[in-house]
């Protein structure tokens, strides 16, 4: 069956159906297939627990015989580097049907707190009829797959969420859906620091592989571009501006709902994070970042100049700091970079991704689209799948992708 010209909500819903990680190759119609590969993390030694890392919470016991274990501790504070789903994992690659490896593949990277690709199916296939490039779904770490089942399980994760109210009596948005990660980040904040890096450096080793001609499907020569997603803007920048060994000096990068810098990001939500994780990731990576350099040898190390990429990191994190630094990157490649954003987004404001993308004197020409559409619609989900409003919605998915397929044909 052809699904080339179905609406969003139909198509949504049959590739949800179809789509899985067990089976080896799907087929969604005559011209698309989904193949699943493995994926084996060799970035662990850099991760709270890790060879290189020490900085790790131990489980908390006691002689009380009437002592109940900690919950949080127990479930979500085990060693990161140890974490199995998060070291070995499978991802989607969309692309033509046949055997013939492909000349063009597009990396996808989703957002914050993501647990499921459901949404991003759509957009897959959306991006591979439209520009003829195969579209590679790649997961953040411990986000998505790389996460262990129980953080999403709501009957686990209710009675986390009730001793993390009770805790905390105050905090603002704190839910089943945010619960594990916000519990994670509280405690220790630098954690998204570690992951970040510890995706960037699987990233790069995907590309190696590429290059190296490893991979059975895309070919060595293949061009390699970027279409992010909120928090995944992050990454594909550090990604583009660090531009190992050159891999990127041709690429292209847009990015939806995403491409500010860090501390202009408003992520306080029921499905991201609660006010309490927030504060203390805002504490750590802006406003005490030098403090916490000075004290981490290995922090230090990964976020220095003999890292390009912490350097490039760093610069992402605060406005205020590495401004000139980060928007010459910038300006030397925006031509490579498109951003379309949402007027109604509080999550990643559009006014806030211009500030970053064109610079404080607006003299970066990198075109940044706002949109906006006739329905109720929130960062999180921009297209919902209601039948309600199937028609808007059909619109302004197809507007919307027209514009960002355009840029990366």
């Amino acid at each position: 069956m052809e699904m080339i010209n179905m609406k969003y909500i139909d198509l949504h819903t049959k590739l949800k159906e179809l789509i899985n990680y067990e089976s080896d190759e799907i087929k969604i119609d005559d011209s698309v297939i989904v193949r699943n590969f493995n994926f084996e993390s060799q970035f662990t030694d850099i991760l709270p627990g890790g060879a290189f890392n020490h900085d790790t919470y131990e489980y908390c016991s006691s002689t009380d015989p009437d002592y109940e274990p900690d919950i949080i501790q127990k479930m979500l504070n085990m060693s990161d580097a140890q974490i199995p789903e998060n070291i070995h994992f499978r991802y989607h690659l969309f692309r033509p049907a046949g055997n013939e490896k492909v000349k063009g593949v597009i990396l996808l990277f989703h957002g914050f707190n993501e647990k499921h690709w459901a949404k991003y199916f759509t957009w897959a296939k959306t991006l591979i009829d439209k520009t003829g490039k195969a579209v590679l779904l790649f997961p953040i770490a411990f986000h998505m797959n790389r996460a262990p089942l129980s953080w999403s399980d709501s009957h686990q994760m209710y009675a986390i969420s009730q001793q993390r109210k009770k805790r905390h009596p105050e905090v603002i948005c704190s839910t089943l859906s945010n619960v594990a990660i916000s519990t994670r980040l509280h405690n220790k904040p630098q954690r998204f620091i570690w992951s970040g890096l510890q995706t960037y450096y699987d990233a790069i080793a995907l590309v190696e592989s590429i290059k190296a001609n490893q991979h059975s499907d895309i070919a060595s020569d293949a061009s390699i571009d970027f279409f992010s997603y909120s928090i995944g803007s992050l990454l594909a920048q550090i990604l583009m501006m660090t531009n190992k060994n050159g891999y990127f000096s041709h690429s292209r990068l847009c990015m939806f709902c995403g491409g500010a810098v860090f501390n202009r990001l408003s992520p306080v939500s029921k499905f991201i994070l609660d006010s309490e994780a927030n504060v203390s990731l805002y504490s750590f990576v802006v406003e005490h970042l030098e403090s916490h350099m000075k004290r981490d040898e290995l922090l230090c190390t990964y976020l220095s100049f003999s890292h390009p990429e912490g350097v490039n990191f760093r610069s992402m994190l605060n406005y205020k700091e590495f401004t000139e630094f980060r928007e010459a990157i910038f300006l030397s490649m925006h031509s490579r970079i498109y951003a379309v954003t949402l007027e109604k987004d509080r999550v990643v404001p559009a006014y806030e991704v211009i500030n970053t993308l064109q610079g404080e004197k607006r003299d970066i020409p990198i075109e940044v689209d706002i949109l906006d559409f006739p329905y109720a619609y929130k960062h999180e989900d921009p297209f919902p799948a209601l039948t309600s409003i199937a028609d808007a919605v059909d619109e302004a998915f197809n507007n919307t992708f027209y514009k960002m397929c355009n840029f990366l044909k």
